[in-house]
């Protein structure tokens, strides 16, 4: 009987790869360049220098202000107190809205992946309401609710509630029959199965869904607000830009704009960019 050599070990020492250049010897500019919100800001920073030079070119402040007659608007209203104000009146209506239309769309669609009629409670609803504008059902919900948050806070659960239950419903179709089996065999059914195995595997489209939803839920308070006025003697932030509106105060409206723009840009850096980077682009579900 023979028997095999054992082959010695025997270690190779590799010699440093010089020709590829790291990143620390690239030059600072093109260092600083791979930073997202640095290619961001100059954006905005060509933006705002066209328009300065656009506005001072047609030379008429009342129909097209300049970029520094609006920030001139913008600072002025954020050291009075007005402009906060009156964006903390939107954002809480706003949060109060939101977060009804997230509950109901998770329970709409918890129930639609557990039985044959929730599927079919959540298309018919869905057929009827979603290509339905927000905006639209305003009349009927101050004929419901009256003149208040209430109107509001109706119209901004039905611009969220369709828009996320079937981004939310899709990513739940899309998850693998694997990991339901697998769900199942561990004794998960029901609401747990989706809390535990369906909602971290179709995080992808409920994040989609909920950036989706906010969207529409800011843009249609602030047309809410334009068309409502103010809200329990209080005014929010579209109702600002109205009032200046009317007053021809051109550049307090692009000053109230821009504090739209701003927010949103916000939202969507601080919260949900945030957000994905701790879940879905951790867990590689998303590049």
């Amino acid at each position: 009987m023979t028997t095999t050599p054992v082959r010695q070990e025997y270690e190779v020492q590799l010699e440093p790869l010089l020709s590829v250049p790291l990143e620390r010897n690239l030059p600072l500019a093109q260092r600083l360049w791979q930073h997202g919100w640095l290619r961001k800001a100059v954006i905005l920073v060509v933006i705002a220098a066209l328009w300065e030079a656009i506005a001072r070119y047609q030379g008429n402040d009342l129909l097209l202000p300049t970029f520094l007659q609006t920030a001139a608007a913008l600072w002025d209203g954020l050291v009075s107190g007005e402009l906060p104000a009156k964006v903390g009146v939107s954002l809480v209506i706003l949060l109060k809205g939101y977060l009804m239309g997230i509950v109901l769309a998770f329970g709409l669609t918890s129930l639609a992946v557990s039985t044959q009629l929730g599927r079919d409670l959540l298309g018919t609803l869905t057929s009827m309401f979603n290509p339905l504008p927000a905006i639209a059902l305003l009349p009927l919900a101050l004929l419901w609710f009256g003149l208040g948050d209430n109107s509001l806070i109706f119209v901004l659960v039905h611009s969220v509630l369709w828009a996320l239950a079937l981004n939310t419903y899709a990513g739940f179709l899309g998850v693998s029959e694997t990991l339901r089996m697998a769900g199942r065999n561990y004794g998960l059914k029901g609401l747990r199965l989706v809390l535990h195995i369906l909602v971290p595997a179709a995080l992808p489209s409920i994040l989609s869904g909920l950036k989706i939803g906010w969207a529409f839920a800011w843009r249609t308070l602030i047309a809410a607000e334009l068309v409502f006025g103010a809200s329990s003697g209080k005014g929010g932030l579209g109702w600002y830009i109205f009032q200046n509106r009317n007053e021809l105060y051109t550049d307090k409206v692009f000053a109230g704009l821009a504090v739209v723009i701003l927010i949103g840009l916000l939202v969507e850096g601080l919260v949900f960019n945030t957000l994905e980077r701790l879940t879905v682009r951790r867990w590689g579900m998303q590049r």
